[in-house]
C-alpha cells in the first residue's frame, strides 16, 4: 500500500530534485483544503503566475496540465526568460483549477498560442518593478538598469540581488497599483487596467533571450525517468479506500438486482455501494452503477470480478440494441439521401450535367477510443463545507464544476489539484471520472481512489464519432473540377449534451466544409447519425475521418486521369500563392518523391488544410 503523502510545501519544493537546475513541485497534503502551491503571507505576489519569497526564489504557477508534450516546463520558461531568472532560483507549481489563470483546458496545442504573450507579460511588468526599484536605490534612471541572472546590474557595473531590492520593487507595485484604481475610481470605470501598461514595458529581442529557442531541459524529466512522477494513483491520503465501479453495459441501463455475497467476503472488501445511475444527457456526470469498496487495489478489482448484477436495460432505450455492424448499413444508406445542406456556392447539379465525366466513393471509419497510457483515476476527500481533488485532468476548472453539481456546491469550494497525466488527447477533459470519487467519498465519509481499468477505459469512453461519408465529384475534359458533393454522417458531440442532437454540423467544418481544390460548384451535406454512446473529442476532431475521406477520394481523382497524384492534386489549387501548394512542393522535393523504391514499397500523397 501506497505511504500517505503529508509534506510540507517548502520542504518539498526545496527537497524535490535537489541540484538540478528546475524544481517542479505539486501540493500533495490532504490536511486541510487549502490551494495547491500557495504562497506564504510573507512571500510577494506581483502577479497569479508568480512569487517570490524573501530570498527572491522565483515559484512559477504552471496554469496547463503536463501530459507528455513539456507544456509545463515551457510556459514558465518563457516568463522566467523575460525576468532574466536565474534557473537554479526558480521553483515551478502546478497550479490548482482557478479561472483566474484564464483557460486551463489544456488541448488543442493551443496552450503556446494562448499564453506565450501573457507569460512574457507577467515576466516584463516583473522586470519593470525591480528596475524602478534599483533605479531609486541608486537614484538613477531606470533606463540604465538591466537584469541578469537574477540581479539588477547598473550600467556602471552596479548589481543589486533580486532579493536586496524585494521590498523596494513590491513597494513600487502597490504605489502603481493604488494609481491605476484611483484613476479607475476617479473615471467610474469597473474594471482596473494594471500599471505599467503595455506601451511602457520593454520585451526582449528574440537575441537577448537566454532560454527562449533553445534547448531546456523537461523539469520532469528526471521524475519520470526515475518512477518518482506524481499522477492520480499515487496520491494516497491517511484513510484512503479504494473503490473501482461496475458500470452498465449500454449507456443508460441500471442496475435492477445485486448479489454481493461472493465479493463481501474476499479479504479487503469493505462494501458494495450501489451509485445512483445517471440519465441523459449524460454530459459528464458519474454514470453511476456498483462501486465495490476495498482497502487496496487488488481487493477492489476482485471483489467487482465476484459481484452478480441484473442490468434492467429498458431505461436505456435505443442504446440497448446498438450494434456497430448493423449502424454502419443504416450510416451509408443516409449518405446516401439527401442531407441538410451545411455549405454551398453555385450550382451542383448544373456542375454535374456538364461534366465529362463524374466519381463517387464512399468511406466509413468506425468508434475511437482515446486510450491514454494513464487510465482515469482521481482521489477526493469530500465534506460538507467543500471538496478537494487529486485528479489526471486537462482541465481542472471543468472537474471543478461538474464535482460542485453533483455535490451541491459552489464551485470555489472544490479544489482540484492537477497531477502528471500519462496522455489525456481529449479523454481527460471530461471529469466524470471526479464526479465519481467525490460522490463516493460523501456517501463514505472518507477519502476515496476511484481508478479506472484499461478495459474499463475502452468499454465506457467518449468515444470519437463513427462516421460515413459520401463524395461525387464532375470532372471535366481536361480532369479540372466541374462539381463536388459532400456528405457526412457522423455522431454529433453535442449528443452529449443534448439528445436531440442527431447531426454533427459543428463538425463539418473541421476539413469538409472547405477542400483546397478550385471548384465553382460545390456543396456538402449534414446527414442523420444519432449517438447511442457518450462521445467526445479526440485530439484533431473531425478532420480525423474528413481528411481521410477527402483525401482518399482525390487520390482516387488523380488515379482516375492516370496522372500523379502530386502534380495533378497541385495542380487543381490554381494559386501559385496558396500556403498548402507550397508545402506539398516542398516536401515532394525533400522526400525524393518518385524514385524508383524497392520491391513493396511506394510513396503516397495527401494533403489536408
Amino acid at each position: 500500500m501506497s505511504t500517505p503523502l503529508q509534506i510540507d510545501r517548502r520542504d518539498f519544493l526545496r527537497g524535490l530534485l535537489a541540484g538540478s537546475s528546475f524544481v517542479v513541485a505539486a501540493q500533495v497534503s490532504t490536511q486541510r483544503l487549502w490551494a495547491q502551491g500557495d504562497p506564504e503571507p510573507t512571500d510577494w505576489t506581483p502577479d497569479i503566475f508568480v512569487s517570490l519569497d524573501e530570498k527572491a526564489t522565483l515559484t512559477i504557477y504552471t496554469h496547463r496540465s503536463e501530459m507528455g508534450t513539456g507544456i509545463r516546463s515551457t510556459l514558465p520558461v518563457v516568463l522566467a526568460d523575460e525576468v532574466d531568472a536565474d534557473l537554479d532560483r526558480i521553483h515551478i507549481v502546478q497550479a490548482i483549477g482557478d479561472a483566474r489563470y484564464g483557460s486551463q483546458n489544456t488541448d488543442g496545442s493551443r496552450s503556446i498560442v494562448q499564453f506565450y504573450d501573457t507569460m512574457r507579460l507577467v515576466g516584463a511588468r516583473l522586470r519593470y518593478y525591480l528596475e524602478h526599484a534599483a533605479a531609486e536605490h541608486w537614484s538613477v534612471d531606470a533606463s540604465e538598469c538591466r537584469l541578469q541572472r537574477h540581479t539588477v546590474r547598473h550600467s556602471d557595473g552596479r548589481s543589486l540581488d533580486f532579493a536586496d531590492v524585494l521590498a523596494p520593487a513590491r513597494a513600487v507595485q502597490e504605489r502603481l497599483d493604488a494609481q491605476a484604481q484611483a484613476e479607475a475610481d476617479e473615471k467610474g470605470r469597473k474594471r482596473v487596467r494594471p500599471k505599467p501598461s503595455r506601451k511602457e514595458l520593454r520585451f526582449k529581442e528574440p537575441e537577448e533571450q537566454n532560454y527562449v529557442g533553445k534547448h531546456i531541459p523537461s523539469i520532469d524529466l528526471r521524475n519520470l525517468t526515475t518512477g518518482a512522477g506524481q499522477f492520480a494513483a499515487d496520491v494516497t491520503p491517511e484513510g484512503c479506500l479504494y473503490a473501482v465501479i461496475a458500470r452498465a453495459p449500454v449507456l443508460g441501463a441500471v442496475a435492477k438486482s445485486v448479489d454481493d455475497s461472493a465479493a463481501l467476503t474476499i479479504p479487503g472488501v469493505q462494501k458494495v455501494h450501489r451509485m445512483e445511475a445517471a440519465s441523459a444527457p449524460f454530459m459528464f456526470k458519474a454514470l453511476g452503477g456498483v462501486a465495490v469498496i476495498a482497502s487496496n487495489t487488488s481487493a477492489a478489482l476482485r471483489g467487482r470480478d465476484a459481484l452478480k448484477i441484473e442490468w434492467d436495460l429498458e431505461p436505456a432505450g435505443a442504446n440497448a440494441q446498438y450494434d456497430s455492424d448493423a449502424y454502419r448499413q443504416q450510416l451509408e444508406a443516409n449518405v446516401l439521401a439527401e442531407g441538410a445542406v451545411a455549405k454551398k456556392s453555385g450550382d451542383v447539379d448544373a456542375g454535374f450535367s456538364a461534366a465529362a465525366q463524374t466519381h463517387e466513393a464512399s468511406y466509413y471509419l468506425p468508434h475511437l477510443a482515446h486510450a491514454p497510457m494513464e487510465p482515469p483515476a482521481c482521489v477526493a476527500i469530500a465534506k460538507p463545507d467543500g471538496c478537494e481533488l487529486w485528479a489526471c485532468v486537462q482541465n481542472p476548472q471543468a472537474a471543478q464544476a461538474e464535482v460542485a453539481q453533483a455535490l451541491g456546491l459552489d464551485p470555489e469550494k472544490v479544489i482540484c489539484n492537477v497531477t502528471l497525466l500519462g496522455g489525456g488527447f481529449g479523454r481527460k477533459s471530461k471529469p466524470d471520472f471526479c464526479a465519481e470519487a467525490a460522490l463516493l467519498s460523501r456517501d463514505l465519509k472518507a477519502p476515496v481512489k476511484v481508478f479506472w481499468t484499461r478495459e474499463d477505459d475502452l468499454r465506457h469512453d467518449y468515444y470519437h464519432a463513427c462516421s460515413a461519408l459520401y463524395l461525387k465529384a464532375g470532372l471535366s475534359e481536361d480532369g479540372s473540377l466541374t462539381a463536388w458533393l459532400g456528405r457526412s454522417a457522423c455522431n454529433p458531440i453535442g449528443s452529449t449534451w443534448s439528445v436531440e442532437q442527431t447531426r454533427g454540423g459543428p463538425q463539418l467544418s473541421m476539413g469538409f466544409n472547405a477542400i483546397p481544390y478550385q471548384v465553382e460548384n460545390f456543396r456538402t451535406e449534414s446527414c442523420e447519425a444519432p449517438a447511442h454512446v457518450r462521445i467526445g473529442w479526440l485530439r484533431s476532431v473531425g478532420h480525423v475521418f474528413h481528411a481521410f475521406g477527402v483525401c482518399s477520394f482525390a487520390d482516387e481523382l488523380a488515379l482516375l486521369q492516370d496522372q500523379d497524384p502530386v502534380d495533378y492534386l497541385t495542380g487543381l489549387i490554381g494559386d501559385e500563392e496558396d500556403r498548402l501548394l507550397r508545402v506539398a512542393r516542398h516536401c515532394r522535393d525533400q522526400s525524393n518523391y518518385g524514385e524508383k523504391l524497392p520491391a513493396g514499397q511506394a510513396h503516397g500523397f495527401a494533403m489536408h488544410s
